[in-house]
């Protein structure tokens, strides 16, 4: 019975401990099982972020080689912008030896003398030259500013120092001759640089000898390039002077001849109706009946047109007495000149419309249109007052002869009216050629235009 007991209570020891190791294996396996879903968990919020800190560490990677790139840039750019400098330095001094410089490059060249006639610069240029000859005699134009010897000797290194200085002498004499010889209006300015640029290079050349051109000199050779440019410029200005004023003279006779022709017209119409008028008034006495009425009608008609000769007459009798008296005239060249450019000019003659289809015969492809013609007993002084008050919309700034002007006719029209000035002006250019011109073109650009291609397909319609 003992022995039942026992073998009962070992089973049901063996029951519990099975049980119990079923129990420790189901949370075993429950533990891996959530264990895993954990890990699965973690695993797909790891996924999620990933994208995040895989993009954090690729933008600050990226914000490195940009900052690095940024840095290169900027070390290019200081490069480039050293190397564009001392290209346009190399540029400038080619373009100094080749006088090919702009204009613009140096600006325009001011004055430096102030003579009336061409005979004054020639004689200031002459004195230039002396100048130049007396600082060498005196050995002023170039220096040497420490004694040297050679071998111990002081004469040999002064005759050594005097050659070294007529040697940069002749250097810089000859660049200059070169200079002075090229100069004209659109290099003045470049040549003066040539000069300045040729004195400091053989200065530098003569540092290690202590000799140097002097300042002196070199003013002297400025001042010979600005006098022989400016003597230039005085005798191209002295022979448009000349040639204005023969262009003026030949106006003047035009005018005189006009004005005797018309007298001299006159004074025949005179004689010719005079002599008419004699006749009909013999007739008058001898007329009877009819005769006498229409007689009567030709002498008032006689008497009216020997009224005009004779006022014709008077007039060109008054014209050539009045030696100012002419028309302002103001005329516009659309097709030639554009908008709102006028011309302002004057003309003593008796038709003036002449002087204005002249003009327009002289050297423009299209006629001037007239806005105004204004009569004045004294043109002159009238056309000169009216130029000088428009003088800074002047298109031509040097030359102030030519008379052209950037204004328009609104502004001539208050000049007419602040001055008193009663006119006739027309506001609208006819510019009938031009703009049958312009039609033309735009007609046979339209007429000539390439026809657009048509293109056909292959077939006009494909099988199923």
């Amino acid at each position: 019975m003992e022995l039942g007991i026992v073998i009962l209570v070992a089973s049901v020891l063996v029951l519990a401990l099975l049980l119990a190791c079923g129990l420790l294996l189901y949370l075993l396996l429950d533990y891996r099982s959530q264990s895993i879903r954990a890990l699965n968990a973690f695993n797909k919020l790891r996924d999620s972020f990933k994208d995040i800190v895989d993009r954090d560490t690729e933008i600050a990677k990226r914000n490195q080689q940009i900052t690095e790139l940024q840095t290169k840039q900027n070390g290019i750019q200081s490069e480039y912008a050293q190397a564009t400098q001392a290209l346009q330095k190399l540029q400038r001094e080619i373009a100094l030896s080749e006088e090919t410089l702009d204009l613009q490059s140096f600006g325009v060249y001011k004055p430096h003398f102030d003579f009336a006639t061409s005979e004054s610069y020639k004689v200031r240029l002459q004195r230039a030259n002396d100048d130049q000859k007396r600082l060498i005699t005196e050995e002023r134009a170039a220096v040497c500013d420490k004694p040297w010897t050679v071998d111990g000797s002081r004469r040999e290194g002064e005759r050594m120092t005097k050659q070294y200085m007529k040697l940069m002498l002749r250097a810089f004499n000859g660049e200059c001759d070169a200079t002075i010889l090229k100069v004209r209006w659109n290099n003045v300015v470049a040549m003066e640089e040539r000069i300045r640029k040729a004195f400091e290079a053989i200065n530098k050349l003569g540092a290690t000898y202590a000799i140097r051109i002097t300042d002196e000199y070199l003013g002297l050779k400025l001042d010979e390039l600005r006098l022989t440019y400016e003597y230039q410029e005085k005798l191209y200005q002295e022979k448009e002077e000349q040639r204005r004023i023969q262009e003026q003279i030949r106006e003047e006779e035009k005018a005189q001849r006009e004005i005797e022709r018309a007298k001299q017209d006159a004074e025949e119409e005179e004689k010719r109706y005079q002599a008419a008028l004699e006749r009909a008034r013999a007739e008058m006495e001898k007329a009877q009946g009819a005769a006498v009425g229409q007689l009567k009608e030709r002498i008032q008609t006689l008497e009216q047109q020997l009224k005009v000769a004779q006022e014709m007459k008077q007039r060109a009798i008054s014209q050539a007495q009045l030696t100012k008296s002419g028309h302002v005239y103001i005329i516009s060249n659309v097709g030639s000149f554009g908008e709102n450019v006028l011309k302002i000019g004057m003309t003593r003659r008796l038709e003036p419309l002449e002087r204005v289809k002249e003009l327009g015969d002289a050297s423009v492809p299209f006629d001037f249109d007239v806005h105004a013609m204004i009569y004045s007993d004294d043109a002159p002084a009238l056309e000169n007052h009216l130029q000088e008050y428009f003088k800074y919309r002047q298109v031509n700034l040097v030359n102030n002869r030519r008379e052209f002007f950037n204004i328009s006719i609104a502004e001539i029209e208050e000049y007419a009216r602040k001055h008193g000035i009663k006119a006739t002006i027309t506001r609208i250019a006819e510019a009938k050629e031009y703009r049958e011109t312009i039609a033309l073109k735009a007609q046979n650009k339209t007429n000539t235009a390439t026809p657009p291609i048509v293109r056909f397909p292959g077939v006009l319609h494909s099988a199923n």
